[in-house]
């Protein structure tokens, strides 16, 4: 397949059938057009399916190296795969000139790929020696951009944050397991007795680690070192990173929530100089990506319900610390397919595109 070059960036989506790819395509139909030839690359099981996007009807290509044709320099492809596939089809792009944005964990620890949240660190996209960039974990961004403003003005000393993660962060197969519960338990009298909602969900919990509906799990990802899972160390790794603050004090405890869609944090973070909260407030209210919902006497703050569906972080419970005048507290949701990954992909990959224009 060869297609002819143009002076517009194209874009190739691979992943485009997923969860994060349909809310994708979506977004792209929702922002400014800057792309030229829009590619639609998922597994060979979906290729031939027609997808709409910019209100065209595509159709989904298999992931193979003609899939790249005409593919080269002041183009994008965007991965939304795991991250063995982002590993094994990402070097094929970059040598036919192309850059890569890929939003799986395969490149977020690599010295010469930038990781990238535009609201924070968006100037690190110019500088990708292997001609990728790399997007956060869903969790990490969710945070990242009120953690980022305050930093700015107030130096981050010492972080402890716990999440309160969606089941869509799994994919549709979490998302389907938790309404599988959820339809296992609703109507009943489960939960007072010790057992009674494993029973009536049974062995298969999905991709969790226990029941979920009428539950919390504190655990995602896999066992390492010390008790912690790959997804903290994944979290703490990520945000050091994205803030430029190697050794930075950082404590994460993560947790699986019965919500479909829509991360929390509850965030302790202590900073360098003593924290008005007030004035917190202020530099929230004006960060990039943020929406400040606090007024607790109102019964207004923030819940992933709210975030869902939506572009910004929303930030609320906005407090100083009882014991330290220099550390802050607040809660913070975002949905998680969209700023935790399909919009910050969609963002970065249009700096790139800005290069070129």
């Amino acid at each position: 397949m060869t297609v002819p070059r143009s002076s517009v960036p194209a874009l190739a989506v691979v992943g485009a059938t997923g969860a994060v790819g349909s809310v994708l395509l979506q977004i792209l139909s929702q922002r400014a057009d800057v792309w030229g030839d829009i590619r639609l690359i998922a597994s060979p099981r979906s290729a031939g399916r027609v997808l709409a996007v910019r209100g065209e009807e595509t159709e989904v290509l298999a992931l193979t190296e003609d899939a790249f044709d005409g593919f080269g320099v002041g183009d994008v492809v965007l991965f939304l795969t795991p991250a063995e596939v982002s590993a094994r089809w990402a070097p094929v792009v970059t040598a036919r000139g192309a850059v890569v944005v890929d939003q799986s964990a395969a490149f977020r620890e690599d010295p010469e790929v930038p990781l990238v949240v535009p609201e924070v660190n968006g100037h690190a996209v110019r500088i990708r020696p292997r001609g990728i960039v790399a997007g956060p974990d869903c969790v990490t961004a969710a945070m990242i951009a009120a953690l980022g403003a305050l930093h700015a003005e107030y130096a981050l000393a010492d972080l402890a944050v716990s999440s309160y993660q969606a089941a869509s962060a799994a994919g549709r197969a979490g998302s389907e397991a938790l309404r599988r519960q959820l339809s296992l338990v609703a109507g009943s009298a489960l939960g007072e007795q010790t057992g009674d909602v494993r029973r009536a969900v049974g062995e298969d919990t999905g991709p969790f680690a226990a029941p979920l509906a009428l539950n919390v799990v504190p655990w995602s990802g896999e066992l390492r070192e010390g008790g912690w899972s790959s997804h903290e160390l994944a979290v703490r790794a990520e945000t050091r990173r994205i803030l430029g603050l190697e050794t930075l004090p950082i404590a994460v405890t993560c947790v699986q929530v019965p919500v479909v869609t829509g991360h929390s944090l509850t965030v302790r973070a202590r900073f360098e100089r003593e924290v008005d909260a007030g004035h917190a407030r202020e530099i929230l209210e004006a960060a990039p990506g943020v929406v400040l919902v606090d007024d607790p006497e109102a019964g207004e703050f923030p819940t992933p319900a709210d975030a869902a569906g939506t572009d910004p972080a929303w930030v609320g419970r906005v407090r100083a610390s009882l014991d330290d005048p220099r550390s802050l507290e607040f809660f913070v949701c975002a949905d998680n397919l969209r700023k935790g990954a399909a919009l910050n992909a969609t963002q970065i990959s249009e700096l790139i595109a800005g290069e070129f224009a």
